[in-house]
């Protein structure tokens, strides 16, 4: 499978059959994500596996979108993603290196989750990304420590489903060259005198 194929053939999966996930696939799987982009290389992603007894509480804290709630009961794991504050967006002496602070952090969870899912899904695993759900209890039901934050769940298992690829916007809306950029104050033909 081609890095595109599997950009463009993964999906958001909702809907899984009851076939267990090895922990070795998920560990195969988190190695795979390892290698994902983050700032100055920190590294900052850890994962949770949850499975049996505790899915269920998880799945309790799925108040602000019960939906989510029957998404982890069906699935086999859901992995709990969380980064370790301070780090992402941060120079050595804790001051923020850029504008957007520690907001860099969920910039590496992000790219480190979408790795996970395109790892799974080269796996034949089927995921999907959650964010709505009572944060601060389930972070206490995880036992997140407090130099962490939970930014999300992922759902992982067999498929139940194969869902149609959603429309996507064209490329025309979506790209713009710089030669393209309304011609202005600062634009290339009118350099800002200095």
């Amino acid at each position: 499978m081609t890095a595109k194929e599997c950009i463009m053939g993964r999906r958001s999966i909702r809907s899984y059959t009851d076939q267990p996930v090895s922990h070795q696939l998920i560990s195969d799987i988190v190695t795979a994500a390892s290698y994902a982009p983050s700032w100055k290389h920190t590294q900052i992603v850890r994962y949770i596996a949850v499975e049996g007894p505790l899915k269920e509480q998880l799945a309790q804290c799925t108040s602000l979108f019960p939906p989510n709630g029957d998404i982890i009961r069906n699935a086999p794991v859901v992995m709990a993603v969380t980064v370790i504050k301070g780090r992402s967006g941060f120079e050595r002496d804790g001051s923020y290196s850029t504008v957007r602070g520690d907001s860099w952090q969920m910039f590496d969870a992000g790219a480190a989750s979408e790795a996970f899912c395109l790892a799974a899904y080269e796996q034949g695993l089927g995921s999907v990304i959650m964010g709505l759900f009572d944060v601060e209890k389930a972070a206490a039901l995880l036992q997140i420590p407090q130099e962490r934050d939970l930014v999300a769940l992922i759902a992982v298992g067999y498929p139940a489903q194969s869902p149609a690829a959603p429309r996507r916007k064209p490329v025309e809306e979506l790209l713009l060259f710089s030669g393209e950029l309304p011609q202005g104050e600062f634009s290339s033909q009118n350099p800002a005198k200095g």
